[in-house]
């Protein structure tokens, strides 16, 4: 590898690093957040499949948990949030999720709310970025805010350059992210135990 190839990956992976401190900080500071990354680390490497517990998570409030080494966000959107997301239809860029980013899009989430009809309140997103793979942060609250449109209805803003996401991970246009975030496959053990990873197909 060339000495300009070196120094081209290295800058890459230093944005990726400060935009994915910089999310994970924005999303504490926002008051609505629960954490834990609870996977064994070779659990983790090996991208094993990743049992969560969904019973602390309140409406809207969001738990980021750690799969394939990627933050997994768990939004319990409330019944605002849900109504917010058709208002938001005509402005955003993949509205449909016909689009894939990494992983393709599971058939049970084809729909407004990218979630299983019977828990649609329940967002399950990798919250990563499709630009260059940031960590955007939560901006859940409605009205004008830096950086947001005066008629935001709550999402998440990337730090890094700008991309504007959805309570559903849907991309805004015209932002530099070309795709929504990816969904991954995940399936209920019961009404608050949730399986990352693995669904009725098998594992991703």
């Amino acid at each position: 590898m060339s000495n300009d190839k070196q120094v081209d990956s290295s800058r890459r992976n230093l944005l990726v690093a400060t935009c994915a401190a910089g999310g994970v900080v924005g999303v504490a500071t926002a008051g609505a957040l629960v954490s834990t990354f609870q996977p064994s680390e070779r659990a983790k490497a090996a991208g094993a499949p990743v049992e969560v517990d969904i019973s602390d998570v309140k409406p809207g409030e969001m738990k980021v948990v750690e799969w394939r080494g990627k933050p997994v966000w768990i939004l319990r959107r409330t019944p605002e949030m849900l109504a917010s997301l058709p208002k938001n239809d005509v402005q955003l860029a993949d509205p449909n999720s016909e689009k894939i980013y990494q992983l393709d899009m599971p058939d049970y989430a084809k729909n407004e709310f990218r979630s299983r009809a019977e828990h649609k309140e329940v967002l399950v997103t990798v919250g990563i970025c499709s630009h260059l793979g940031c960590s955007p942060s939560s901006r859940f609250s409605e009205g004008p805010q830096p950086n947001l449109p005066d008629n935001w209805h709550g999402g998440f803003l990337c730090p890094c350059h700008g991309s504007t996401f959805d309570l559903a991970g849907r991309v805004f246009q015209n932002k530099p992210a070309p795709t929504n975030m990816d969904v991954p496959p995940y399936m209920y053990l019961s009404d608050n135990r949730i399986v990352i990873g693995k669904d009725e197909k098998g594992e991703a």
